[in-house]
């Protein structure tokens, strides 16, 4: 596991802890790897998921430290979305 996806995973165990979260999730860092996000929480992984999430690592750590609103990533392009756009509302709102 490189540096970034494991800082990556840490953050996300922070914001999620046990709980995970209710619908599969994959989080593509350009140039990196993958994070996979469900009921078991995260970690690194490149399975199916229900919305897949692309972006460059700056942009991840900055949504992930509360720095940049995800909503606003990807308005202004940032982050790329594939899947289903309900699921990536309720992340954005638990990201925040």
């Amino acid at each position: 596991m490189t540096p970034v996806i494991r800082s990556a995973v840490e953050a996300l165990e922070e914001k999620f802890g046990a709980e995970g979260f209710d619908s599969a999730v994959k989080f593509v860092i350009e140039d990196m790897g993958s994070i996979m996000l469900d009921h078991d929480g995260p970690r690194e992984g490149d399975e199916e998921a229900d919305c897949t999430l692309y972006a460059a690592a700056e942009v991840f750590a900055r949504i992930l430290s509360g720095e940049l609103d995800p909503t606003a990533a990807y308005m202004s392009a940032k982050l790329r979305i594939e899947g289903k756009i309900d699921i990536a509302l309720r992340l954005g709102k638990r990201l925040q």
